[in-house]
């Protein structure tokens, strides 16, 4: 829920809503994780009369705003390590996302019968939505490309709700009982697996690459979970892909309409950077266009879209030479996309907590647009047995000193990219922090 909506009281859905979940009041209800979903989860559980008991592993990533709330409203918290007793007698799990499945699954398995149904907290969530659902997922850009087909909708005169693994979670949608006429939903690989509920009426896949490797048993899963996204789609819907996926959409035996995104140069008005990007307005258009969005209100919408932050989001100019935060780029292929994306001589700032893909494939690109790689952080060894050789290479141990030489080297005309191909859980607690302390190093600069 949003932090300016006053909390529901216990039993406040209406009781037709009520009967869409798959549990009655009164019965026990186990939410797991206390991020903005298992936040949301439980507010709707105790919304709809349920029995809602909360487990968080850290005490401190409890907001003090929900303990506040938990009191009054009846939810219950359990914080330390998870054990199969907390879930006896429940009579159903909700996971909230960042919670691994590895980690829930055999929990479960040790309840005395007959064990919870697990379930996420989108497809909770779900139960009592009733707006057609635009889906974006895929390895890189979902953000994006979610974000530019809520504002094509918007600038259709569509009412949007934008959330979803994005920003806000659609458990708190539902709380505040507002309606949309589109659910512009960003979907990851966590949320889709093991979800059996959601067909949207257009799905968006926008490509597929090894990513999150460390919570999925292998690439096969990975992409099992994204295709999911079509599983429950038929005829009346459409899926909207990238050439290179079609031939696996087709594979699987999907049933949807199929749409194929590329790169026409649709919309040239745009201060987004790169080819990659005028693809995803691309694909958004396609499903934007379902609901009855025009190329001219798509335009508009593109024209006026300000790139979002951390996303080669420029951070400033001086010299002549440009910086860009592009600390979302956890990803080889992200960093595929940010290197494609500038003529101009880069000086490339990467580096963290590397989570697997072929930096090696990189070298020609590098070798084309990388005037010199400063490393920073962990996987120092990772990313030098990649490139050694290819461009030239240093390291250091933070990223103030790293940016300074890439200053340092820079001349008008450059770009100091800050891409890290990598996670930034080594240094930060996220890539937002990241990405922020990239700003302030380019602000002091002037």
């Amino acid at each position: 829920m949003r932090p300016d909506q006053p909390p529901l009281s216990a039993g406040s859905l209406a009781p037709d809503r009520i009967a869409r979940l798959p549990l009655r009041p009164g019965e026990l209800a186990v939410v797991v994780g206390a991020g903005v979903s298992g936040e949301a989860a439980a507010r709707l559980l105790a919304a709809a009369g349920v029995r809602a008991r909360l487990l968080e592993r850290k005490a401190e990533n409890i907001p003090a705003r929900f303990l506040e709330y938990a009191r009054a409203g009846g939810v219950e918290i359990l914080a330390g390590e998870h054990s199969p007793e907390q879930f006896a007698g429940a009579s159903l799990v909700v996971a909230s996302p960042g919670v691994p499945l590895s980690v829930l699954v055999p929990l479960l398995k040790a309840v005395p019968p007959p064990a919870p149904p697990l379930m996420g907290e989108m497809e909770l969530a779900l139960a009592l939505a009733d707006e057609p659902v635009l889906a974006v997922t895929g390895s890189s850009g979902k953000t994006t490309t979610a974000s530019l087909a809520a504002a094509m909708l918007r600038e259709a005169g569509r009412s949007v709700f934008l959330g979803g693994n994005i920003g806000i979670p659609l458990s708190s949608h539902v709380l505040e009982g507002r309606r949309a006429d589109v659910l512009v939903l960003e979907v990851s690989s966590f949320q889709l697996q093991g979800c059996k509920s959601l067909r949207p009426k257009v799905g968006i896949l926008l490509n597929l690459t090894p990513n999150h490797l460390d919570r999925h048993a292998g690439m096969a899963e990975y992409a099992e979970a994204k295709f999911s996204l079509f599983a429950r789609q038929t005829r009346e819907d459409v899926a909207v892909l990238p050439p290179e996926l079609e031939e696996d959409f087709c594979r699987r035996g999907l049933a949807a309409r199929r749409e194929i995104f590329a790169d026409r140069g649709r919309f040239p008005r745009t201060r987004l950077l790169g080819r990659h990007n005028a693809a995803n307005a691309e694909a958004a258009y396609l499903a934007a266009r379902v609901f009855g969005v025009d190329e001219e209100a798509a335009a508009r919408a593109v024209a006026g879209f300000t790139p979002l932050r951390h996303r080669l989001e420029p951070a400033g100019s001086l010299g002549g030479v440009l910086y860009v935060n592009d600390s979302k780029c956890t990803t080889v292929d992200s960093l595929r996309a940010a290197l494609s994306a500038f003529e101009a001589p880069i000086l490339l700032l990467a580096g963290g907590r590397f989570k697997g893909g072929d930096l090696a494939g990189l070298g020609e690109l590098l070798r084309r647009r990388v005037k010199a790689v400063v490393l920073f952080g962990a996987c120092r060894e990772v990313f030098e047995t990649a490139w050694t050789g290819i461009v030239p290479l240093s390291w250091h141990e933070s990223l103030a000193p790293a940016f300074a030489e890439a200053r340092q080297r820079a001349a008008g005309g450059d770009v100091v990219l800050l891409s890290p191909a990598a996670a930034s859980y080594d240094l930060y607690a996220n890539y937002e922090q990241r990405g922020d302390h990239f700003c302030r190093l380019v602000r002091e600069l002037s």
